[in-house]
């Protein structure tokens, strides 16, 4: 069983609904794989958590 994490900023629920879909999908018609058996885990890190060059991320 693929247990997938995603590390993002949060987004709309719409958005992650749309994201475990399609990373569902991508496992099931790459592998072969029945759909229940992907787990997708969606880890959000606030702006203020997470920096990129040096830069938080909420200071952009």
């Amino acid at each position: 069983m693929p247990i997938v994490t995603v590390q993002q900023g949060p987004r709309s629920i719409e958005l992650k609904r749309e994201l475990v879909a399609r990373i569902t999908d991508a496992f099931v018609d790459t592998l072969q794989l029945p759909a229940e058996t992907v787990q997708v885990w969606i880890h959000e890190v606030p702006a203020d958590s997470w920096a990129a060059a040096g830069k938080l991320t909420a200071d952009r």
